[in-house]
């Protein structure tokens, strides 16, 4: 794999995919300093919000795939971070998905089979998993909206359990 230095753009019906930037970092630092993280390590402050959006995108670097910022077409206000993860200590590549404005749209839905879409056609990815904390329905619904299925759960030795949700391949996607 040879890592990418520029970052697509995806787009679908409703949603923009693109590069995160510093233009981000100040509702992205919101998000992270609310109690919607509860489900994602919890409250981060607003160096720590900079640090974990230079993260997003070393990502990109280091691995050749990421997390793009969400916006909607009308207006390039980030309403999420959506796409592909994998830290060293993750059981496998990721499709991941934060929507912290317009929840409950399907935007998360939509974002993250764009983001699955890519990782399949484009990085020939084989199959792909999302982690998801114990108790966070939302995010549970949309992987079985995205076709998931849950599998055994991952113990984190530093946070704990988590649910692994196993997507369909791309042969079964296809269908």
């Amino acid at each position: 794999m040879t890592p990418l230095t520029a970052i697509p753009t995806l787009e679908t019906k409703r949603l923009i995919l693109r590069a995160p930037g510093p233009q981000d970092h100040e509702v992205f630092a919101a998000f992270l300093g609310s109690d919607a993280t509860q489900y994602i390590g919890g409250k981060r402050t607003e160096a720590q919000s900079w640090r974990y959006l230079c993260e997003v995108l070393g990502q990109w670097t280091m691995r050749g795939f990421g997390r793009w910022m969400v916006t909607l077409k009308a207006d390039d206000t980030a309403i999420g971070l959506v796409g592909l993860h994998q830290p060293l200590d993750w059981p496998g590549q990721e499709v991941g998905w934060y929507i912290w404005a317009g929840t409950g749209k399907g935007y998360a839905r939509e974002a993250g089979q764009a983001a699955r879409d890519y990782a399949y056609e484009t990085l020939g990815w084989t199959t792909a998993i999302s982690m998801i904390d114990m108790g966070n329905g939302p995010s549970v619904r949309v992987a079985e909206a995205l076709g998931a299925v849950r599998e055994d759960d991952y113990d984190f030795p530093d946070h704990g359990p988590v649910m692994v949700y196993r997507h369909p391949t791309p042969q079964e996607v296809s269908k």
